[in-house]
């Protein structure tokens, strides 16, 4: 008789109502850990209300909240846990999945948490490093310019440390802003002008290339960031590339479930 597996690794993340944006970046890095920690039961579970509403509605797919999950893994038998949020930072939407995940820790022998992407200084330069490995093509008079979210939570300090830690390592041509906080488009356009790249690629920084990038990054709006730098006289080009869709960024996940081991 096959033994039952009793430990579980839970991976969070934010979620997308984009079928090719999920299997490309959120099935890609649930795979990778997978592959990395056999022993272990993998279980998802999303955060965004919104998007679990509008897939149930739509899609008739049912994906567990954090709660859910815990529910779910506690039926199942399983005894030890690792929590691994996809989350970019430490921000609003990872404590209120830290505040879930505490309600239930006393159903489990144990219940770890592994970090979000950007934790310490290690993850800032080897995030910078990946993006540096899947730009290296890029020309020295051509601009990579990163959409990241941005949150009013203090966490939203390590995309201005992380703009400004990319130029110290050596990619002058690198940028991120945000676009719901600072770095904001205005600072990336004045920058810009400054730098006077032949040509702007537009790239998320963000997990899933998901409805951000497909819209306020590259929609034909005339506000999306797209057409804020073509009326600027820039070149543009945009790449729809979730970061998990880079290896380096999968492989920094499995770190951070090694390390909450």
């Amino acid at each position: 008789m096959e033994k039952q597996q009793t430990k579980a690794i839970l991976v969070v993340s934010f979620g997308t109502s984009h079928a090719d944006a999920r299997e490309k970046n959120i099935d890609r890095i649930e795979a990778d850990i997978s592959a990395a920690f056999p022993e272990y039961r993998i279980y998802r579970a999303w955060t965004s209300k919104m998007i679990l509403k509008k897939l149930k509605i739509r899609d008739g797919i049912v994906i567990d909240t954090a709660r859910e999950a815990m529910e779910r893994m506690a039926a199942d038998g399983i005894r030890e846990v690792i929590v691994q949020p996809t989350h970019v930072i430490n921000g609003i939407e990872n404590d209120r999945m830290l505040a879930d995940v505490r309600a239930y820790e006393e159903q489990f022998d144990t219940v770890r948490t592994g970090a979000p992407l950007l934790t310490t200084e290690q993850d800032s330069r080897e995030a910078i490093a990946a993006l540096g490995q899947e730009w290296n093509a890029l020309p020295e008079n051509e601009a990579l310019v990163l959409m990241g979210h941005g949150t009013e939570h203090y966490a939203n300090t390590v995309y201005a440390a992380l703009d400004y830690m990319m130029k110290d390592m050596g990619y002058a041509n690198m940028f991120l802003g945000t676009v719901e906080a600072y770095p904001t488009l205005e600072a990336l356009i004045r920058q810009l002008k400054k730098a006077a790249p032949k040509k702007v690629h537009l790239a998320p920084f963000m997990i899933v290339a998901g409805d951000h990038a497909k819209n306020d990054m590259a929609g034909g709006e005339e506000d999306s960031w797209a057409s804020r730098f073509m009326q600027e006289g820039f070149a543009v080009e945009c790449h729809l590339k979730g970061l998990g869709e880079y290896p380096l960024i999968r492989e920094m996940f499995a770190r951070h479930v090694r390390e909450a081991k």
